[in-house]
């Protein structure tokens, strides 16, 4: 895949699933709005189901902020220290191989983890946690 290709498929991504996080929030809101003159709806809303897929939303949320943060921070300083800081992170890959095995294969554990958390969080399915 090219990199125009790669970049316009997560401009595309970036726009559906802020599409999909406003409309949940509308939905959301209109509910919290006639929750309280509705008690069924009040009851449903407070069922263990719908409180645990909120809480699976706010952490993915959460890990998605904390991530973004991070890349704005090291895409967009154009400081020197911002040069460094992305230097170190291509170098850090490169200095796997010289460390030692057991430090290069948490480090290749922790990307996977990460890699995997963020494939998640970029997927449009709806998962339950496990």
């Amino acid at each position: 895949m090219e990199k125009g290709d790669f970049l316009d498929e997560v401009h595309v991504r970036i726009l559906r699933v802020t599409e999909d996080l406003r409309a949940i929030q509308q939905t959301l809101n209109c509910a919290a709005m006639q929750a309280p003159s509705d008690p069924e709806l009040m009851e449903a809303l407070c069922q263990l189901p719908e409180i645990d897929s909120l809480q699976v939303l706010k952490s993915a949320l959460d890990q998605m902020r904390h991530f973004l943060w991070f890349y704005m921070q090291v895409m967009t300083n154009e400081s020197e220290e911002g040069d460094r800081l992305r230097q170190s992170l291509g170098q850090k890959a490169l200095a796997d191989g010289m460390i030692s095995p057991r430090v290069a294969a948490a480090e290749k554990f922790k990307r996977a983890a990460d890699t995997a958390l963020l494939q998640y969080l970029s997927d449009g399915k709806v998962r339950k946690p496990n």
